[in-house]
Formats: C-alpha cells, sequence, structure tokens
C-alpha cells in the first residue's frame, strides 16, 4: 500500500533498508572470497599470499633448525634412521602446505559452502523473511490530524533510527567475516611455515583451527537467519484500538525486538564457533 504520508515513507524507508541488508547477506553468505566483486579483491589477496610464499620458505627452514637443535640432543640422535626419516617427512609436509596452503584453504571454504547449502536445503529456506509495515497501521497513520501525528513524529524517528543501526550493525559482522577470510588467505604461509619445527607448531594449528572457525561462522550465520525466519514469521501483534502513536510504538518495539535476536545472534556467530571449537 502506497502513502505520501512522511511518516509512513519514513518508516517504510526504514524497513526497506532492514530488508535490503538481509538480502545482501543471504547474497554473501552464499558466495565465496573468489566469486565476491567479480574476482577483483581475491586477485590481490593471491597475488599477496604468492609474495609471501618466499618469506615462508626462509622461515621454513628457520623453523626446522630451530626444532632440530630444541628437540634434538646431540648430532648422533640426528644421525639416527628413524629420527631423520621423522625430521624429512616434518620438512615435506610443511613444504608442502606452504605451496599448497592456498588450494587447502580454498578446500576448507568449499566444505562449509556445501555445509550451509545443505543447511538451507535441509531447512526448505532460499530467503530471510521481510518486514513490511501493515495495511492498518498505514490507515490509522494517515487518519491522524496533524497534532496528534506530532508524537509519531518522535516514534517513527526513533524506531527509523533504531532500524537502520540494526541492519548496518548485522551487514558489517558479516562484511567483517568476509574481510577476515581474505586476510587469514593472504598471510597463511607466515604461520603455516611454523609446522616445520615442533615447537613452533602449536602457531600453525592455532593459524588453522582459527581459519575453520571463521569459515565455519557463516554456517552459523546461515543457522540464525533460518531460527530469526521462523520466530518472527508470525506478523507483529497490535491493538487497533491504541491511538495512532500507541499503535505504532507498539509494532515497531516488537520488529526492533524480533530484530535485536538476529543481530545478537548474528554478532555471537564468532563466539559460539570459538566456545565449540575450543579457541
Amino acid at each position: 500500500m502506497e502513502s505520501d504520508n512522511w511518516i509512513v515513507q519514513n518508516l517504510e524507508r526504514a524497513l526497506g533498508v532492514w530488508n535490503s541488508k538481509l538480502r545482501e547477506i543471504w547474497e554473501l553468505i552464499t558466495q565465496t572470497p573468489d566469486t565476491f566483486k567479480d574476482g577483483a579483491i581475491w586477485a590481490i589477496i593471491k597475488d599477496v599470499h604468492g609474495a609471501l610464499q618466499a618469506i615462508a620458505y626462509a622461515l621454513l627452514v628457520l623453523f626446522f633448525v630451530v626444532g632440530v637443535i630444541r628437540t634434538c640432543g646431540s648430532f648422533a640422535e640426528v644421525k639416527k634412521p628413524e629420527h631423520a626419516f621423522k625430521l624429512f617427512i616434518r620438512f615435506v609436509l610443511s613444504k608442502a602446505l606452504i605451496t599448497y596452503g592456498l588450494e587447502l584453504l580454498m578446500g576448507c571454504i568449499t566444505v562449509i559452502q556445501g555445509v550451509m547449502n545443505s543447511i538451507m536445503s535441509a531447512a526448505g529456506f532460499d530467503e530471510v523473511r521481510r518486514f513490511y509495515l501493515p495495511d492498518e497501521v498505514i490507515e490509522a497513520i494517515e487518519d491522524t490530524g496533524f497534532f496528534e501525528s506530532i508524537p509519531l513524529w518522535a516514534v517513527t524517528l526513533i524506531g527509523g533510527l533504531f532500524i537502520w543501526v540494526l541492519a548496518f550493525i548485522m551487514i558489517l559482522n558479516v562484511y567483517g567475516r568476509f574481510f577476515k577470510l581474505y586476510m587469514y588467505t593472504a598471510i597463511a604461509p607466515i604461520p603455516l611455515a611454523a609446522f616445520a619445527g615442533e615447537p613452533t607448531q602449536n602457531i600453525g594449528k592455532s593459524f588453522v583451527k582459527s581459519y575453520a572457525a571463521v569459515c565455519l561462522e557463516g554456517a552459523i550465520i546461515v543457522l540464525a537467519c533460518i531460527i530469526f525466519s521462523v520466530f518472527a514469521k508470525t506478523r507483529p501483534s497490535y491493538d487497533e484500538d491504541l491511538a495512532a502513536a500507541a499503535m505504532v510504538w507498539d509494532y515497531i518495539g516488537q520488529v526492533v525486538f524480533n530484530m535485536l535476536i538476529l543481530v545478537g545472534t548474528i554478532k555471537m556467530s564468532d563466539r559460539v564457533v570459538r566456545e565449540m571449537m575450543g579457541l
């Protein structure tokens, strides 16, 4: 129902921003870093990753030597076939991690994308529930006189501001996950080189676990959107016998509450994953 009332337009504009951000989240979460923005950012990340590989190879040797010194009591121990073979395997695997690290990281992203697609298919969702201003509320606002509409202006400004802020907080968290994937991928050769030495291997393990956690955040965000859609499936109720300002305030209050649930769940997605993975 279209209206030329300023109060109605302001509320519809705020709800439109929320709905557009929800749609943007759904599009973002189903993309991979190499397809985002037509792959322009990914091309730069690959160049940075490749440049850091040269430094990582140098660190590989350093970490390997440090590991040998720290774990071997004498040179005679290094000459033992079983110990030498173990060191050789560690060195080869560490070098392979640096060389093929990009492919391994992309493989992790592909697996998580498959998980998210499975979640969406199992839940039967292809989009998140959107909010619209009911016709009854629009009619009540339009039937309000000038002086009676003054409280409505305040309600509209406050409610609209809350919706705008929540929409941008929500989308910033989703973009933040995307940018973390880029940063982790770009700098990956450095922490992966730490696998070369036994004393430094915990650095590499922490990196891999943290990267997996960032990838899994996408699955938590998808679940949050699905739960939100089911939770907010029932249209917010309001008493039609109330004054227009009270009716709008009641409706906006319930809408903002539903939005807070989704925003809060998305914001804590990283904490949920880290608690699950013991990070």
